[in-house]
């Protein structure tokens, strides 16, 4: 189709991004509601979207990608809400990271339903700020509290989510950590 005054897209380039991301986020969250993420193709999301591969590709590598921007969206509110309370102990940082998955339970659910929770891996050692360059003790202690907060809500969300954000926080207490 030629573009012409009344075919041409009168938002900015930005706005147009936000738009395709908007869109490709929400018709993959509808599709995997159907079936597996293996199971969907790029013409098919990109279809069911209604934008073109092109945009698709100008915005992400890959599927996944689309889901790991999406939880890094969701978890900004929540990420905003701690740095100004970083000073919280640990277990009310818990309490806040598990309330935050009870709020947007119905994503997470889909996420464990799909075998897709690996993808919170990277959101979990952000928010323990896990840095290889720190010196050895603490880059250790924070490893072992990260890979063990995600270990906790990988099996969370295999349990179906039980427990409230308030029990697992004294869970973890209860640990020591």
């Amino acid at each position: 189709m030629r573009q012409n005054k009344k075919t041409v897209s009168p938002m900015s380039n930005e706005g147009r991004n936000i738009y395709v991301i908007e869109h490709i986020t929400k018709s993959l969250l509808t599709l995997l509601g159907d079936k597996a993420i293996e199971d969907i193709s790029i013409s098919e999301l990109c279809d069911n979207a209604g934008i073109g591969r092109a945009s698709f590709y100008r915005n992400f590598n890959s599927k996944e990608d689309i889901l790991r921007a999406h939880i890094n969206k969701i978890f900004n509110g929540w990420k905003s809400d701690w740095e100004k309370n970083n000073n919280l102990p640990l277990s009310s940082v818990i309490g806040m990271i598990f309330e935050h998955f009870e709020q947007h339970k119905a994503f997470y659910h889909l996420l464990n339903e799909r075998r897709l929770i690996y993808l919170l891996k990277d959101v979990t050692l952000d928010i323990m700020e896990f840095k290889s360059d720190l010196p050895k003790y603490e880059v250790y202690a924070k490893a072992f509290v990260a890979y063990s907060l995600y270990g906790w809500i990988e099996v969370w969300f295999q349990r179906g989510m039980q427990e409230s954000a308030e029990e697992m926080k004294q869970l973890f207490q209860t640990q020591g950590l």
